[in-house]
This record gives C-alpha cells, sequence and structure tokens, in this order.
C-alpha cells in the first residue's frame, strides 16, 4: 500500500509540473505587453523606399527610367511647410499634404503616448528607435518625411487636433535629438479624429496611429 501511494505521488508530482509548464511556455513568446513585437527598422524601410525603377527593355536604345518628379505645384508645397511648426499649418495647407501623401510610400504605426499626454510610452520607445535608425539608413537618407499625428472619435474635435500635433511633434522632437535628423526634413502635421483608419470603429486602436509617408522629394531635401 505504502508503495502504491509513493507511486501515485509521484505521479501527481509530475503532472502538477507539467501543467504548471504548459501554462508558462506561450507566455515566453509574447511581447512586452502581450501583444505582438514591436516594428523593426528594416520593415520600415522596406514601406517607405521608393518602388524600384522598371528595369530597361533589351535591346532598345532608351534613356534610364527615373522615378516621376514631383510636380511643381507638389515642389512649392513640400518647401513652403519645411521648417514650419506644426500649428502654423492652415487646414488647408493641412488636406492639400495629406492629398499629395495619399499617393507616397508610407506606414502606419502603433505608437502609444501617456494618457492625455505627448509623452512617448515605454512600450514604445523601441518603435520610435527603429523608425530612428530607419530614416538615417542610405535608403531613405535625405528625403523629406511627414509625420502625421492621428487619434481615435474620443473627445472633441478642438481637442483631438491639438493633441494630435503635440504628439507628432514629440516623435520629431525624439528623432531630431537622438538621431541628428535635420528637423527641416521632418514635416509634421496633426488630423485629430478627421482621418480614421477604420471609420466603421471609431473608438478603435488602429485609429490612434502616426503615419510616416516618404516623400521623395530629395531635389530640396537637406543633405
Amino acid at each position: 500500500m505504502r508503495l502504491a501511494a509513493k507511486g501515485l505521488t509521484a505521479i501527481l508530482s509530475i503532472i502538477t509540473v507539467g501543467a504548471a509548464l504548459s501554462l508558462t511556455i506561450p507566455l515566453a513568446f509574447a511581447g512586452d505587453d502581450g501583444n505582438s513585437k514591436n516594428v523593426t527598422d528594416d520593415e520600415i524601410v522596406r514601406a517607405l523606399a521608393p518602388p524600384p525603377k522598371k528595369p530597361l527593355t533589351r535591346g532598345l536604345s532608351i534613356a534610364p527610367q527615373a522615378d516621376p518628379a514631383p510636380s511643381a505645384a507638389e515642389t512649392k508645397l513640400i518647401q513652403s511647410v519645411r521648417g514650419r511648426s506644426t500649428r502654423s499649418l492652415s487646414s488647408t495647407e493641412r488636406e492639400e499634404i495629406a492629398s499629395v501623401a495619399k499617393d507616397k510610400p508610407n506606414i502606419d504605426l502603433e505608437i502609444t503616448f501617456d494618457y492625455n499626454s505627448a509623452n512617448i510610452s515605454t512600450k514604445s520607445v523601441a518603435s520610435v528607435q527603429a523608425l530612428g535608425r530607419a530614416l538615417t539608413s542610405p535608403d531613405l537618407k535625405g528625403s523629406t518625411f511627414v509625420v502625421a499625428g492621428h487619434t481615435d472619435a474620443a473627445g472633441g474635435e478642438t481637442y483631438n487636433q491639438e493633441l494630435s500635433e503635440r504628439r507628432a511633434d514629440s516623435i520629431k522632437r525624439y528623432l531630431v535629438d537622438k538621431y541628428s535628423i535635420s528637423a527641416t526634413d521632418l514635416v509634421t502635421v496633426g488630423y485629430g479624429k478627421s482621418k480614421l483608419k477604420d471609420p466603421a470603429q471609431p473608438m478603435a486602436e488602429v485609429n490612434r496611429r502616426v503615419q510616416v509617408v516618404n516623400m521623395e522629394n530629395k531635389t530640396t531635401a537637406s543633405k
């Protein structure tokens, strides 16, 4: 009887340890906040890099194909907003920037901030650092980038507009201070809750984002 009891105890111990391990193993692969990992600088570079040039047709004597040059109006707009403060942009200028940016290489970054604040949250610092490394890579360095702040639909329009502007400015300051990116190469703009990514779910987290756009304006960007 004693041997049987000892055997049963040993079996129960093994089952208990096994159950404990099965509960802890999945957590080892989760991110710091239990969600997916932060975006990498390589992922950002791939998203923001200009599309590759089309190869020349063999046997034809034609000039090399270059990326489409920005229009005169587009160049004039970018030159007019480079170096401007976020809050100095008019609603018309913000819409013009959005119109030009919609067809450019871009990426939405899930960068969170402290509650009711423009301070970058601790869990999002890694993503902002990845952005800094990406923008200083040889593939992207020298372009003019738009950093656009967006909020969800909670709160009033004026409050959200100001908050999105402050948060875009916060990202810009970090990139300038930590990665020595020229301030004039970063155009910051806030859109508040006016451009929800998911209008069907206005309060969803996906709407609280920072969008970075490569305007591909190297002819006027500082080197």
